[in-house]
């Protein structure tokens, strides 16, 4: 039995669960989330838990059955606490600033790059080089923190560019000595 799929998901209060055959509606107060799943997976909610079931031990069912119970589990996080990731920008001259609902990046290219803020997600901007993205679902969450890192990525020389706050880059020598 895999180990992370046969634990049951605990519905915490102030949460409802809706199971309609495999579609799963989590609603918070954050917000609400649905979610269709695998039709091979049983989804049964009983009392204050959600518990997932796989048909067979096909490596092909114990993979979605471990999946399917941690998106079930991300989802019931997401409406209550909420998930956000945040950024730093390093280099001379390179700065993020919020227009309204646009994220807009000054990298050293000759023009601003702007993000459009997609529905569900809040970016904020507490200093010109921290970017926060917040959001009730985790894969969009993180979606939206890997484009905007992708518009400048951090380079291994001097360390510029946007990286994640926890993130550690490797750095590079440079060239060294003169030529005889």
């Amino acid at each position: 039995m895999s180990r992370v799929g046969k634990m049951p998901v605990v519905i915490p209060a102030g949460v409802d669960v809706k199971v309609n055959g495999h579609e799963v509606t989590v609603k918070g107060p954050k917000g609400t989330l649905t979610q269709v799943f695998h039709p091979d997976m049983t989804i049964e909610k009983e009392g204050n838990q959600v518990i997932v079931k796989r048909p067979s031990d096909l490596k092909k069912h114990k993979a979605l059955h471990g999946l399917t119970r941690t998106l079930i589990n991300n989802m019931i996080i997401g409406v209550t606490q909420g998930y956000e990731k945040r950024l730093e920008i390093n280099g001379v001259g390179y700065r993020a600033q919020k227009q309204g609902k646009k994220l807009i990046l000054n990298l050293g290219f000759s023009h601003p790059v702007e993000i459009e803020e997609p529905a569900g997600i809040t970016i904020d901007v507490p200093a010109q080089n921290q970017i926060i993205v917040k959001g009730i679902d985790k894969q969009l969450v993180g979606q939206v923190a890997a484009v905007i890192r992708s518009k400048r990525p951090p380079e291994p020389y001097k360390g510029k560019g946007i990286k994640y706050v926890d993130e550690v880059i490797i750095r590079k020598e440079g060239k060294t000595g003169a030529k005889k």
